[in-house]
């Protein structure tokens, strides 16, 4: 359904171990917005909800709710750092257009 790069991995666990986090993963949804349509929201969360989609994702488990699941699917996320910051980017075969930002699709 969704994976995660082993840079990507890291980064969730860096964030997981920084936020004194051991169990839990990284929830990832979509809400309409952005300067495309939609945005894509990430966050940790201690637990899945009971009607999420659960995967484990570069070493991290990912949870993923049902209305945000079929824009995702097949989704690949990475984690780069660069001059310019650093930060996820989201490689989605289900976007027909992408923002500028990379962090908003249509």
């Amino acid at each position: 359904m969704i994976n995660l790069t082993e840079q990507a991995g890291n980064a969730v666990k860096a964030a997981m171990s920084r936020a004194g986090k051991t169990e839990g993963g990284l929830r990832i949804m979509v809400e309409a917005g952005g300067c495309a349509g939609y945005k894509y929201l990430i966050g940790l969360d201690p637990a899945p909800r009971s009607d999420d989609a659960v995967v484990e994702a570069g070493g991290v488990m990912v949870f993923v709710d049902p209305d945000s699941q079929p824009l995702l699917n097949g989704m690949t996320i990475d984690f780069v750092e660069s001059l310019e910051g650093s930060g996820f980017t989201f490689d989605n075969p289900n976007a027909e257009n992408k923002c500028g930002c990379g962090k908003s699709f249509g």
